[in-house]
């Protein structure tokens, strides 16, 4: 039996302070703000370090403080890498300073190169430190300060490039994500009937991705005629691409809401019989946590195709099917839908594989583990990783002396 999380509060009553640090993309802060959300109903202090984009994104808490921190990028071309150096060394000398005012409890890392000067502050100055990785490939920030780290929270059971010599620090807590998100969890997937309206939701990521503008639109209207008249589509697109796609739409008389951005995105997705976009991490905890089938086209270029490895386990249970982008053409479209929506049964299942692909606590198991940093016992709602042996996570002393010590050597 696992014993439940108590959001709203802490299990000793006494608040602590939080650093979290993520890259300045949304698929790193979503679920930065998602525990930070829970951290502060639990009676917390929490600080955000990031970079000017992250400071910026929509969806931050006023509750949470940014600040920015210099944080180098290491392309490929090494002429780059001293400035980078200088810009990580700068920023950790920045976090400690932080650190010695705020005195966190721990700090935690969710990826991205802007938390990477957080993190070394946080291991230099004996302060208890966690990573959290968002894909199903443990990005490269990670992989670095993975040997460092007190804990590893992962949001898949299997993760890629992951050493086994650090499995006893690994816990699968999942991927937050936003609380108007996973309101809709107790929501039942929208009736779908033989004459029903088949509402398709098409998004890229937060840019769009011009794929989807090409081919979504002429591989809806291979559809057989029984299907294609009762399509309903809402398509985020590019703002170059949204002419175009538009009068695709109406050449094929399929009616289309069209738009760049949209804000009330979980209301879509909530009246979304079929999901067709990317597979990006926020996408695919987003789509578990719902219960919503889906099409997915990595993006080829995602870095170790992480987005690929991303689809694994929502297409091995049978809750999307994956093509990739050099096969997404509009026939290879078409006959997917098919198979996914010519039975409303079968979509209706696919909906039921994908939701139990879902991980609802993830915020709470998350804090429960950022909090067992600062000395609270770690409850056994922590589900630790298939590949890893159940392990206390123990946190590492800190004092203002080490903390003292290392800020003296950072800026000497």
């Amino acid at each position: 039996m696992t014993s439940q999380p108590r959001s709203g509060q802490t299990r000793t009553g006494a608040s602590r302070h939080f650093v979290l640090a993520a890259g300045g993309t949304g698929g790193h802060l979503i679920p930065a703000f998602a525990l930070a959300a829970e951290l502060h109903a639990r009676g917390h202090h929490v600080a955000l370090i990031t970079d000017e984009r992250g400071a910026n994104i929509p969806g931050k808490p006023d509750y949470l403080t940014a600040h920015v921190l210099p944080a180098g990028r290491f392309g490929k071309n090494p002429l780059g890498w001293p400035k980078g150096i200088a810009a990580v060394l700068e920023g950790r000398r920045m976090a400690l300073r932080l650190f010695d005012a705020f005195e966190p409890s721990a700090i935690v890392g969710f990826g991205g190169y802007p938390a990477l000067p957080a993190l070394l502050a946080a291991t230099s100055a004996g302060l208890p430190s966690v990573v959290h990785e968002q894909n199903a490939v443990l990005g490269r920030v990670n992989r670095l300060l993975a040997g460092r780290v007190d804990a590893i929270a992962t949001s898949y059971a299997r993760v890629d490039r992951l050493d086994p010599k650090h499995a006893a620090k690994v816990h699968l807590t999942g991927n937050p994500v936003r609380a108007e998100v996973l309101a809709l969890r107790e929501q039942d997937f929208p009736a779908f009937t033989e004459e029903g309206l088949l509402r398709v939701l098409v998004t890229g990521g937060s840019q769009g991705a011009r794929v989807l503008s090409e081919v979504v639109p002429d591989g809806l209207a291979m559809l057989p005629p029984a299907l294609r008249q009762r399509l309903q589509v809402t398509q985020q697109c590019r703002p170059e691409d949204l002419d175009a796609v538009r009068r695709r739409y109406a050449e094929h008389d399929i009616p289309a809401e069209l738009g760049t951005y949209f804000e009330d995105m979980h209301e879509r997705l909530a009246d979304a019989h079929l999901f067709i976009g990317r597979a990006g991490a926020s996408t695919i905890a987003e789509l578990t946590a719902v219960g919503r089938p889906a099409i997915l086209v990595p993006l080829p270029i995602a870095t170790d195709d992480h987005q690929a490895v991303n689809t694994r386990e929502m297409v091995k249970a049978g809750g999307a099917r994956m093509i990739r982008q050099e096969a997404f053409q509009p026939k290879e479209l078409a006959k997917q839908i098919q198979a996914m929506a010519m039975n409303p049964s079968s979509l209706a299942n696919a909906a039921h594989c994908a939701f139990n692909c879902g991980r609802p606590d993830a915020a709470k198991d998350l804090a429960d583990l950022v909090e067992s940093m600062s000395g609270i016992d770690l409850m056994d709602v922590i589900r630790v990783g298939e590949t890893a042996p159940a392990a206390s996570v123990g946190a590492r002393p800190s004092t203002s002396s080490a903390r003292a010590e290392a800020k003296e050597q950072a800026e000497s």
